[in-house]
């Protein structure tokens, strides 16, 4: 087996620590730089204390260019905006890329500067990004040189709503998405919102009707409907690490029993090491996903009103971000999709 060289820029932030801790163990990678725009020239053990004595490099300065001469592989754990100007040609060229921001997610230039208020400097490379949602893409993913990780909402609700679309089973212009996460998934950078004393002992929903996943998640279930998909999609702050639970309702566009539909998810996630299908009348919990890179999905009809409730649940920094950036990594390189991702989850 091949070693990969993997870079990691950012690689202080919580999805950059999740890559390292998982590429640490994972038998074909070797990580060959460290970047942090904020610790650069410190020891990463000094950053997260965790690594002592096992990781012995320090942090590097950000140099996307440089690290393509050197890395196979790069992972981008970047704030929205600054992947698509530093990714290029020249660095395709030499080195695969792997995005865990939004900027090469939606294949729409305009869209994504609706939603994200600021520029994209790479429209020329959007239509070779590919989409690394791994169980419906992998074939594309295989052939490209730049991966468009999904984000953590986005990975759980295409994952949980994707067959029944893909199946026409329920009404695409009334999808509800009501999920939550852990804090964690606003990053490690300080705010007021994201203080323990302001965080524990509440939950609320945040960003209502306007939330940046919700093009995301509309654009990929499109895609797989064959139309246009309009959906409702409120996020929700929960006093816990880590985690996302979705929870989505669809009007069926007929009758349909637990059964019926409990086969098309078979059909679909029968055979995916990394989806777990729930029996009847059982449903996900975050916390029997928490550091694996598992989606759990469970469902119920209620036939009173016609309606299917499918409920997802994730580790958001795991399949929601550095496993399943590391999955992709996997299936560019023809590796074992599960190579290094095999980890049980953690309780408690």
């Amino acid at each position: 087996m091949d070693t990969i060289r993997v870079g990691i820029i950012g690689a202080t932030g919580y999805a950059g620590e999740e890559l390292v801790r998982i590429l640490y163990s994972h038998p074909a990678a070797e990580i060959v730089n460290l970047s942090s725009k904020s610790y650069a020239g410190q020891p990463y053990s000094k950053v997260y204390p965790s690594y002592k004595d096992l990781i012995t490099d320090d942090c590097q300065p950000e140099d996307l260019e440089a690290l393509s001469e050197e890395a196979d592989v790069i992972f981008l754990a970047l704030p929205h905006g600054l992947a698509s100007s530093k990714v290029t040609e020249k660095v395709l060229q030499k080195c695969k890329i792997i995005d865990l921001g939004a900027d090469f997610r939606l294949q729409d230039p305009d869209l994504y500067e609706q939603w994200y208020q600021v520029p994209h400097e790479g429209k020329g490379l959007l239509k070779e990004a590919v989409y690394g949602l791994c169980e419906w893409k992998r074939d594309e993913i295989r052939k490209t040189r730049l991966v468009a990780n999904p984000g953590c909402y986005t990975t759980c609700s295409i994952m949980s709503l994707a067959p029944l679309v893909k199946e026409h089973m329920i009404e695409v212009d009334s999808v509800i998405i009501d999920a939550k996460s852990g804090v964690s998934g606003a990053g490690r950078g300080v705010s007021l919102g994201n203080h323990f004393a302001e965080v524990n002992e509440s939950i609320k929903a945040y960003k209502v009707g306007c939330h940046r996943h919700t093009p995301e998640i509309e654009e990929q279930l499109s895609n797989l409907a064959g139309k246009p998909v309009t959906l409702t999609f409120t996020p929700h702050l929960v006093p816990m690490q880590r985690g996302i639970l979705a929870v989505c309702y669809g009007k069926l566009t007929a009758p349909a029993t637990w059964e019926s539909i409990a086969e098309v998810y078979e059909r679909y996630y029968g055979k995916e090491y990394f989806v777990r299908l729930m029996a009847k009348g059982e449903y996900p919990e975050t916390r029997w996903v928490k550091g694996s890179n598992f989606v759990d999905i469970g469902f119920a009809v209620d036939e009173r009103t016609g309606r299917i409730i499918v409920i997802g649940a994730i580790d958001n920094l795991v399949k929601g971000a550095a496993g399943q950036a590391v999955q992709n990594m996997n299936l560019l390189f023809g590796l074992a999709e599960t190579l290094g991702l095999e980890q049980a989850p953690m309780f408690p």
